[in-house]
């Protein structure tokens, strides 16, 4: 899935992908993206581990960049967030997410996001709901200013 025009979109942009320190990345299937992030001081827990909360931000992020590449002109919002943690990661490794598509309706797409650490071996499962809309008249403006 080729994510490089929403990276443009949201890459300057202040948010909770940019402080978490996500970076994005295009993949050559259709329905897959993929992100990676270096666990540190700002998405870590007080023990030095990832928070579990900063790797579903991680998977809600990426979930959406991917709706977002699909549907360039729709706004995709995250709506459910579950998941799993089976591993822990030191402060200092980097987590790398890959988030395929389950299902992609109208209104809802649904992702499954595995997210591994440098070793390949799985950190947490996620699954993610987003729901896909139309702008409303008078929104466009304004999601142009935002990536001006």
């Amino acid at each position: 899935m080729n994510i490089e025009l929403i990276k443009e979109r949201i890459g300057h942009l202040d948010g909770l992908s940019n402080t978490l320190g996500m970076e994005f990345l295009s993949t050559p299937e259709p329905d897959t993206c993929m992100a990676r992030m270096k666990v540190d001081k700002l998405n870590r827990q007080p023990f030095g581990f990832l928070s579990g909360g900063a790797t579903l931000a991680l998977a809600e992020n990426l979930a959406g960049v991917g709706s977002m590449a699909l549907c360039p002109d729709k706004i995709c919002v995250g709506i459910n967030v579950s998941g799993n943690h089976v591993r822990s990661v030191l402060e200092g490794d980097t987590v790398e997410a890959v988030a395929t598509l389950q299902h992609k309706g109208r209104t809802l797409h649904v992702w499954r996001v595995d997210v591994m650490n440098a070793g390949g071996e799985l950190v947490s499962t996620v699954q993610v709901t987003n729901y896909v809309v139309s702008p409303k008249r008078g929104t466009e403006s304004i999601r142009k200013s935002e990536t001006e």
